[in-house]
């Protein structure tokens, strides 16, 4: 299955764009086609959105789930969650 990055960067920007998009190169954003007078989202704005989908999975992944971070709080207090937090934060540091 193809990942659709564009139409999801598109949804979440604005849910209420009507577009087609060929999800057969879900790199190309010029293969948007906007539907019933919806207005264009900016290419860069599209993309920005991307990249920031892209990094924000990333840090989802590395971080562990809720219930091991409230454990660790319980075991090692504040302190050492945000020591084990910062590990993730500092490999993928907000730009």
């Amino acid at each position: 299955m193809i990942d659709d990055k564009i139409g999801k960067a598109i949804q979440a920007l604005d849910n209420t764009k009507e577009y087609s998009h060929l999800v057969k190169d879900p790199v190309d954003i010029d293969s948007i086609v906007w539907l019933n007078g919806s207005t264009p989202i900016e290419k860069s704005v599209i993309e920005a959105k991307i990249v920031e989908m892209a990094y924000i999975k990333k840090r989802e992944k590395e971080y562990p789930s809720i219930v091991d971070q409230l454990d660790d709080i319980y075991h090692n207090g504040i302190d050492g969650w945000k020591a084990t937090i910062k590990t993730t934060k500092d490999k993928y540091p907000k730009e």
